[in-house]
């Protein structure tokens, strides 16, 4: 085989591999690959769809709340109600009872959700508004790249940290908006595609002509990923076992999760990880405390607390993030859904959290406490959690770097 011909089809290679065409480039054009943090690692889950915040962490102490959903309004916490009534979280709010399994991380003082928070950009497109939250920038549609890209290519929390390939990856096919950016990221859809993919024949021989030191276009980038593919094939995901009983769901998102635990614990210097799951775009037939909504929540609970059992005491360096573009319409519709709305709620999990309580300033349900007549209103910005998080957990010095024209006063108070 030609050496030219063999360069170009083992860069098409790498990319299956799972780093993706704009890795390559910024891996050759960057001297150095940037350092890991020292321990700390951000879990950023995006639910793509508009979840249902009032469904979600429900406000069973609003009257308003029952009179705009006769058809799908959660119980409240009640023994008439029993296993199918809100799990009562501070006598105003409850959480979905299919979120049961988040309510032990309730009571040990690491779940702090966040009501009536999100983008005060006024769209209801999907597109757009998920393209904003990833990009920090509400309503600018011109942004090049993601906050977490801008956070990886600006802040550091370890000077003294060794490179690693895997300080910034997703658990997806391709770059999510959010992690795109000059500073260099993975993209794969499990570690053990990546570390089992990495060992073919092609895989080898590609690794020898890069071994000879020649400057070809791409192979700061070949060392680079069979440097990864190694320290993959040391943690020997194949055989992994996830800890303490946890039990991930067989579903893709579990499966993300799952894999986000073996890197954390393969010490491969992961600071920030990104997973999505979809579905949660409820227009019809929604359910409440059992249907469509339900059997979603119910995978996402138990993913993320199979994650939270997995990781054990790593998790005093770990803080997950939940997000979504929007919420939906306070008045369910005809079709026993819900439509587009305007503010949402998040989670944030961890050790370094505020907890037993449900931040935010709740705006109320009344027709004139509504935004635009029809919506939860917002009262806290998803910028102003972010760069909490960012700050408080990652370390982060150049928040307006991060989050380009967007200033606050003062953190929403959801990190200790």
């Amino acid at each position: 085989m030609r050496r030219r011909v063999f360069v170009r089809d083992s860069a098409l290679a790498l990319v299956t591999l799972g780093l993706s065409p704009s890795f390559l480039r910024r891996t050759v054009l960057t001297a150095q690959l940037p350092r890991a943090a020292s321990g700390k690692v951000l879990i950023c889950l995006f639910q793509r769809g508009a979840a249902d915040a009032l469904n979600v962490v429900v406000p069973f102490g609003e009257r308003a709340y029952y009179a705009l959903r006769p058809g799908i309004a959660i119980a409240p916490p009640t023994r008439a109600a029993g296993p199918a009534g809100a799990i009562d979280l501070d006598g105003f709010f409850g959480l979905h009872p299919a979120l049961a399994p988040l309510k032990p991380l309730w009571d040990g003082g690491i779940f702090a959700p966040i009501h009536a928070v999100g983008s005060p950009s006024a769209t209801r497109s999907h597109f757009d508004a998920q393209d904003y939250m990833e990009s920090g920038t509400p309503d600018h549609r011109g942004t090049a790249d993601g906050w977490l890209n801008r956070y990886l290519a600006t802040s550091g929390t370890c000077e003294q940290c060794a490179p690693t390939p895997f300080r910034a990856v997703a658990m997806s096919a391709q770059t999510p908006r959010a992690l795109q950016g000059s500073a260099p990221t993975v993209a794969m859809n499990s570690v053990t595609e990546f570390a089992v993919r990495g060992g073919g024949t092609q895989a080898a021989q590609l690794e020898a002509l890069y071994r000879t030191g020649a400057a070809d276009l791409i192979h700061g980038t070949g060392r680079e990923m069979f440097e990864a593919v190694k320290m993959l094939r040391a943690a020997n995901p194949q055989q992994y076992q996830p800890a303490a009983g946890a039990a991930y769901p067989n579903s893709p998102f579990g499966q993300r999760l799952r894999s986000i635990a073996q890197l954390i614990k393969a010490g491969v210097g992961l600071e920030v990880a990104f997973a999505d799951v979809g579905g949660w775009d409820t227009h019809v037939n929604q359910g409440g405390a059992t249907g469509q909504l339900a059997q979603r929540l119910g995978d996402f609970g138990t993913s993320i607390a199979a994650l939270v059992t997995d990781l054990g005491d790593r998790m005093q360096d770990v803080v997950i993030l939940t997000m979504s573009e929007f919420g939906r319409m306070a008045r369910q519709n005809g079709s026993g859904g819900t439509d587009h709305g305007h503010a949402g709620a998040m989670f944030v999990i961890g050790a370094g959290v505020r907890a037993h309580r449900v931040h935010g300033t709740w705006p109320g349900l009344a027709s004139e406490q509504l935004y635009e007549g029809r919506d939860l209103a917002l009262t806290t910005d998803f910028r102003a959690v972010f760069a909490e998080v960012a700050s408080k957990h990652l370390g982060a010095r150049q928040l307006r770097a991060v989050f380009p024209g967007f200033q606050t006063t003062a953190f929403p108070g959801v990190m200790l």
